[in-house]
């Protein structure tokens, strides 16, 4: 949810400095900050056969109905300064797929930094207790020691980065199109990263710990003398 509360929250704001701390932060190649994020995702398909425009070569529906094919999830990982993104459609997102993802990020994409820190939200199956769910008890806390985990407020996912490449995956790629199989979807999702990390796309995030005590003042507990 993008909400931001309407009186004063002490635990929202504890939770949008800190991670408003760790965007300020500098670039630091052995210390990466990663955002993540999933949405659910309705596959579909024709129920009619398309029909060809010959003039302009564009596709036109033939009505509005269509097949369910079932949902999916899609996982986001994102690095901001690192211009870099990537996508995975997973048909479930349930712990031990939050953990499998984790475990690709910290195994393979940054197999070499010192320690990956990662934003995100929290979702009921994004904590360290995952790995426990998927690994062994050794491998599972070798994962957890990889990773500085800092949350977005509750109802605050306006702050995780990643929310900003599902909104831009949304409507370059999945809207407005019926797309039937996960497959078809993770071809289409690998496609979009690949154009997008090499058109060089990072994302400059001006909005700081100052701002937030004078923009969002209301949210901040008055303190008593």
């Amino acid at each position: 949810m993008w909400c931001i509360p309407p009186k004063q929250n002490a635990d929202f704001v504890a939770h949008m400095e800190d991670v408003l701390s760790v965007y300020a932060r500098p670039y630091d190649p052995k210390r990466p900050v990663v955002c993540m994020d999933e949405k659910p995702f309705q596959l579909l398909g024709e129920l009619f056969m398309p029909i060809e425009m010959s003039e302009t070569n564009h596709i036109k529906k033939v009505d509005c109905e269509y097949v369910r094919k079932g949902t999916c999830s899609i996982f986001m990982f994102t690095e901001p300064l690192g211009q870099w993104r990537e996508a995975h459609a997973l048909p479930q997102r349930r712990c031990q797929d939050w953990a499998a993802q984790l475990k690709w990020l910290i195994d393979e994409r940054y197999a070499d930094v010192e320690k990956i820190v990662l934003v995100m939200d929290n979702l009921n199956t994004h904590s360290i207790s995952s790995f426990y769910k998927q690994f062994s008890p050794e491998e599972a806390f070798r994962l957890s020691q990889r990773l500085e985990i800092h949350y977005t407020p509750k109802h605050g996912s306006w702050l995780d980065i990643a929310e900003i490449e599902l909104s831009a995956l949304s409507i370059q790629c999945l809207e407005n199109r019926r797309i039937p199989s996960i497959e078809e979807l993770n071809t289409i999702l690998q496609a979009w990263a690949a154009s997008r990390n090499n058109s060089q796309k990072g994302v400059q995030w001006h909005f700081t710990t100052a701002d937030a005590r004078i923009k969002l003042k209301h949210l901040y507990p008055i303190i008593e003398m």
